[in-house]
């Protein structure tokens, strides 16, 4: 198989993976410049075999995470798939590895089952598996003032995993997994379905404060400005979901509608120049 065959296999692997699993990021990338959109796939490509591996609990998951941490220190590394399209991104963008670095902290995390003591404990977990996501979308987007682009970057990678952790509340409760701060359970309740009502407002208002901070940041991106807004005002619409349904009142994920999702999109998108 040729080169350019291959090349043409892994970015068709990456555009059906991200289709089929992040149908909401699916929908924004449309909104991308094609010079940039299959870098973007390829890139979150990357983060979802990483992640897949982890989740799953695949065997040469820790191998494949220590392969890519090797990578983003720039000690020899072993040539896996990740590190390999990692290689070719790295050619064409400026790739920020400490931000892969981080992100292999999030993995090895999930792999030790590890639990979260406080908030500011999930927002270091929140900032290494997706906070890290933003920092490299950024970079392949490019940023005017990285000073100010790449921490509201990492706030809206923040922002989207936590809506995550509150829409995925009862499958990760299902396999054993709590990604809520125990001092906060503590406090308010839950996670049971039908007594997290206050876990829920009090989670709402930190990932919505996130999101404005991450909002503030995408005039500093180059490109693919409205992209991430869309992106931004379809997962926000997830939390706006959460309070129709009763805050968690009955058991089960919150799911927006696609209509629902492309007025939400539309509506941030045009807001930004």
């Amino acid at each position: 198989m040729s080169a350019t065959a291959s090349q043409s296999t892994v970015l068709d692997e990456a555009r059906t993976t991200t289709e089929r699993v992040a149908r909401t990021f699916a929908l924004a990338c449309r909104l991308l410049p094609p010079v940039v959109r299959d870098d973007v796939y390829l890139l979150y490509l990357v983060f979802r075999l990483l992640d897949d591996a982890v989740d799953e609990g695949e065997a040469g998951a820790e191998r494949r995470v220590t392969a890519v941490e090797a990578w983003a220190q720039k000690r020899p590394a072993e040539v896996t798939r990740e590190v390999e399209i990692l290689g070719k991104l790295a050619s064409r963008h400026p790739i920020p590895r400490d931000a892969f670095t981080d992100f292999c902290a999030g993995m090895r995390s999930d792999l030790a089952g590890e639990r979260y003591r406080t908030e500011a404990d999930v927002d270091r977990y929140c900032y290494r598996v997706a906070g890290t996501v933003g920092v490299v979308m950024a970079s392949i987007l490019g940023m005017r003032d990285p000073v100010r682009a790449r921490p509201a970057a990492a706030a809206l990678g923040m922002a989207m995993q936590r809506t995550n952790i509150l829409r995925d509340i009862d499958e990760d409760l299902a396999a054993g997994r709590v990604y809520l701060a125990q001092e906060t359970l503590d406090r308010l309740g839950g996670p049971q379905p039908g007594a997290r009502r206050d876990l829920l407002r009090d989670q709402i208002a930190r990932a919505e404060a996130l999101y404005e901070q991450g909002r503030a940041g995408i005039p500093e991106l180059m490109r693919g400005r409205r992209a991430v807004a869309a992106a931004a005002g379809m997962y926000r619409e997830i939390l706006r979901q959460i309070e129709r349904e009763g805050y968690g009142s009955r058991p089960g994920r919150a799911v927006v509608s696609k209509p629902r999702k492309v007025v939400a999109a539309a509506r941030q998108a045009l807001r930004i120049q």
